[in-house]
């Protein structure tokens, strides 16, 4: 199936649009070191409905898993959230005290990291790791905890569930624990999954039959989900919608449809066309010129225009984020000179 046909089926499947379960507003934050502030997350604003899937896209350092971090309330010293506001089902997160974030943690809303043994203790069994997870939330039986352990392990498709509960993570495979890991955020049916790059590290067949499956539990639990990824093809057939993040600030954001498809900030483009199988076969791969600015030295006005070749005299001053496009489409970008769509090829 070509990515243009997973686009079309995740916009079909998307329908209407539905209220707001995740409202992130000018969100803020900066980590004061001693050689300056680093603003990982500058102004950013999305909204994520229940059942959707947004993709969180961008180079490493772009601020995708710090905002995953901001929204669980992650953030260590030196780093704070210094503006901003963020509601789950209406609840203000950032006013909340850090045991009410605590009880919210692992149960309404859930994190799949990178590396699962970020998630799993190395010498703990499953099951005992999968069932405190259960009763650390919830006022259950050891057996009916241990119960939906075991359904959780054949939700995400691992085999031989009442084996595998006992065995310990050094005991399976970089996807199985990955597995686990998904296994262990789905327990307590959360209402928001924020998932950083978990399929990274897996070779590709196995990341085929994980983003398979988030996909499915998606639909059938109405989960909504926060997918953080540098790889365009995973949000191609897996995100209803899609903010695409340079230096800390979304530039670009619509559905998953037209801001592949019809990209109108020029990184998403330089994005696009860095993907090899849009290079005819045997041309040089192209790329984006230059490098990601240090977050301590950002050049003024726009982030992006010492590497665009479209930025004039006006990119020194900062580009406010406008709606384009047909406004039923909800595209956006924070861009002076925006692409024209017909001239991407």
């Amino acid at each position: 199936m070509s990515a243009d046909t997973r686009i079309h089926d995740r916009q079909d499947e998307a329908g209407a649009t539905s209220v707001a379960l995740l409202e992130v507003d000018g969100l803020r934050t900066h980590f004061f070191t001693k050689a300056g502030v680093v603003k990982a997350v500058d102004d950013v604003s999305f909204t994520v409905a229940r059942g959707e899937v947004l993709g969180l896209v961008g180079e490493s350092g772009s601020g995708k898993s710090m905002t995953g971090y901001s929204i669980m309330g992650l953030i260590d010293p030196p780093g704070r959230i210094v503006d901003g506001n963020l509601r789950l089902n209406g609840r203000d997160l950032l006013a909340m005290s850090p045991e009410d974030l605590r009880q919210l943690r692992g149960n309404r809303i859930a994190m799949i990291f990178q590396d699962p043994m970020m998630t799993l203790n190395p010498v703990m069994r499953i099951d005992r790791q999968m069932t405190e997870t259960i009763l650390a939330h919830e006022n259950v039986t050891e057996a009916t905890a241990l119960e939906r352990a075991r359904a959780a392990l054949v939700k995400v498709g691992i085999p031989s569930p009442d084996e595998r509960l006992k065995a310990y993570p050094h005991q399976f495979s970089g996807g199985m624990r990955q597995r686990v890991a998904i296994a262990i955020s789905l327990l307590n049916n959360p209402d928001l999954i924020i998932a950083d790059e978990p399929t990274t590290a897996l070779d590709v067949t196995i990341q085929g039959q994980i983003l398979y499956e988030m996909q499915k539990l998606t639909r059938e639990t109405g989960a909504a989900m926060i997918w953080i990824t540098h790889d365009l093809s995973v949000v191609a057939g897996l995100a209803d919608r899609v903010c695409v993040m340079y230096a800390g600030r979304i530039v670009e954001q619509g559905t998953t449809f037209d801001v592949l498809t019809h990209p109108r900030h020029p990184y998403t483009q330089g994005l696009l066309d860095s993907v090899p199988s849009r290079s005819p076969r045997g041309a040089r791969l192209k790329q984006i010129p230059g490098m990601t600015p240090s977050m301590l030295e950002l050049p003024t006005g726009c982030a992006f225009r010492e590497r665009c070749n479209q930025a004039t005299d006006k990119c020194g001053e900062p580009p406010a984020m406008v709606a384009i496009g047909d406004p039923a489409s909800g595209q956006s970008v924070r861009c002076h000179h925006p692409v024209h769509w017909e001239a991407v090829a």
